[in-house]
């Protein structure tokens, strides 16, 4: 692999900015993000149907009868063992594989889909777990969601347990325990744009190729050039 590839994997607690995060961080540096796309990439190179994929996105397992009857719709693999697996389990795998696939292919952000686990011995990744308070990311999402408070509050609570079932299950580790990540950022503190200065921060102190010696404007999150004196696309002081 080149030096200066990277990948920034970002788990999340729901309502904590991930999505938004993943994409400023990836136009900053000027590569993919894959949040949902992932599960159309996955579905393109495993054969099976996206709507699989969505069915099962970051889901705890579902019953015996679902997979059994969804798994008529699986194509693609033909290995007599992937065949044999519950359709939830060969989803998890495909989109396992395109993970990893991606991370080989060249730089990129991946939100979500245990896509940590997927790349733990891979030294270009940087793991990131993203949090803030129930409070504030209970403001974030009545609003995007046109949700009031109480809602708002267990559509959060019930989103996270789902992601952290589906992560324990998978990966046998527990999701957003600090030790199973490089940086855990309060996004709820440090805001969109000051979340993707700390990431970039984070990536160049860890040595990760002369691509992260340029600056990153404090406002938007962009990388200008190491001798700019203003932010190529806010026009902030740097």
């Amino acid at each position: 692999m080149a030096e200066d590839k990277v990948v920034i994997t970002i788990g999340r607690q729901y309502g904590s900015g991930g999505r938004d995060v993943g994409k400023l961080l990836a136009e900053a540096m000027e590569v993919p993000c894959y949040d949902d796309e992932l599960l159309a990439e996955a579905s393109k190179r495993s054969g099976l149907c996206e709507e699989l994929f969505k069915n099962h996105d970051e889901k705890p397992t579902s019953s015996f009868l679902y997979s059994l009857v969804m798994d008529t719709y699986s194509t693609g693999y033909s290995s007599a063992a992937f065949s044999d697996m519950p359709i939830n389990h060969k989803v998890f795998l495909a989109q396992f594989n395109t993970i990893k696939k991606l991370a080989e292919e060249g730089s990129c952000v991946i939100v979500g889909r245990c896509a940590d686990y997927a790349l733990a011995d891979n030294p270009n990744a940087i793991h990131v777990f993203l949090h803030a308070d129930l409070q504030k990311r209970i403001v974030r999402i009545a609003k995007r969601r046109s949700l009031t408070d109480a809602k708002a509050k267990d559509v959060i609570l019930k989103e996270d347990k789902k992601r952290a079932s589906y992560y324990n299950y998978y990966t046998s580790k527990k999701w957003g325990d600090a030790a199973g990540y490089h940086l855990c950022l309060d996004t709820g503190v440090l805001g969109i744009a000051g979340t993707v200065h700390m990431i970039r921060e984070f990536a160049m102190y860890k040595g990760k190729g002369s691509d992260w010696t340029t600056r990153c404007c404090e406002k938007c999150g962009t990388v200008c050039p190491p001798d700019a004196t203003f932010c190529k696309k806010c026009g902030a002081e740097l």
